[in-house]
């Protein structure tokens, strides 16, 4: 049997690119030659073994395109062989009452890839054919591996109903944080972006966010209500996890406002529920995506969202133990980084 090389964590802080069977789909799969994956914040945190969703020994992996092999012929994206297309990894049951509902990314059974099993960092990868999407004519392999974090910015801005006009408050300006405010911009709104790293901040101000906080040495509340006239913001999206920015987001948010909480806390928070009720706040999960690829592909392709500009080097296969070591020590060097493997 043929083999293939993949990035595997063996448990927390031990990456390598190891030799794996080649991949054979199962009834219902396609066979896809990646072509780019993209190294997620979610990877850093199972390499350092802070993310207690991660079972170990585990090859990582769900941001990731590529050409297919073979597949089903009555897969119901009418995909074919030699098609271009993107993975989207979160597995659902189809039964259970989310998935009945289309909610599919609150399955009751979920697995994501790379987290509860094998993702697709690797040469070859086989995939549930109805769970391709093809990838617009003249977009770039590396483009099309930036639509998976562009479609959990985009699932939390529609929890969060934003309309044109509004203003959106995003705590962080991480990857997910970023590519909200752009498509809160895209959407026609305000995007205001909190973090405490000025160097993230001034990045946002060079890819053209409108407004930016340090909620180190500003403070939120005061600037936030400036810049809304008083009003606060009508969406605030929470993309850190940190309790600290999730209490926070109650005093930014307007009186009948919404808030989606996108970034996932390692303990729970405690909330002032007496302001929750004063400003009468809809408070809103936002897991993962769900059936918004096709968007994030349009949005990429149009340059509504310019993901590029997230962009902040692209690595081959075997240079990815290396660069998660390093990402893992150095988090304010990175942005975004693409795997490429033509």
């Amino acid at each position: 049997m043929s083999e293939i090389n993949a990035i595997r964590f063996a448990e927390p802080w031990q990456v390598s690119c190891v030799k794996i069977p080649m991949p054979e789909p199962k009834p219902g799969e396609a066979l896809i030659k990646i072509m780019a994956a993209g190294i997620c914040g979610s990877d850093i945190g199972a390499f350092r073994g802070t993310n207690g969703l991660v079972s170990y020994p585990r090859v990582i992996g769900h941001e990731l395109a590529g050409v297919v092999v073979s597949i089903p012929e009555n897969n119901k994206n009418g995909i074919k062989v030699g098609d271009r297309v993107v993975v989207d990894p979160y597995l659902y049951c189809g039964h259970c009452y989310p998935c009945s509902i289309g909610r599919t990314n609150c399955c009751d059974d979920l697995h994501v890839l790379g987290v509860h099993v094998e993702g697709g960092m690797a040469e070859y990868f086989c995939h549930p054919a109805d769970m391709l999407v093809k990838i617009p004519d003249g977009m770039s392999w590396v483009q099309a591996a930036m639509a998976e974090p562009l479609t959990i910015s985009l699932h939390g801005i529609h929890r969060g109903g934003l309309k044109a006009g509004e203003y959106c408050a995003i705590i962080g300006a991480g990857p997910i944080g970023l590519a909200a405010a752009m498509v809160a911009q895209a959407y026609g709104a305000h995007a205001i972006l909190l973090d405490l790293v000025q160097e993230r901040l001034d990045f946002a101000k060079s890819v053209g966010i409108e407004y930016i906080i340090n909620s180190g040495s500003q403070d939120p509340e005061a600037e936030v209500a400036k810049i809304t006239g008083g009003t606060m913001a009508q969406l605030v999206m929470e993309c850190t996890g940190a309790n600290v920015c999730i209490r926070k987001s109650l005093d930014l948010v307007s009186n009948a406002g919404r808030i989606t909480f996108t970034g996932w806390p390692k303990k729970e928070t405690s909330l002032p529920t007496d302001t929750i009720t004063r400003k009468e706040i809809d408070l809103r999960g936002a897991r993962t995506s769900a059936g918004e690829f096709p968007e994030a592909l349009e949005l990429i392709a149009t340059k509504k969202v310019d993901m590029l500009k997230l962009l902040t080097k692209t690595v081959k296969l075997e240079e990815v133990p290396e660069t998660i070591i390093d990402i893992e020590k150095n988090p304010g060097s990175y942005m975004k980084v693409v795997v490429t493997m033509e």
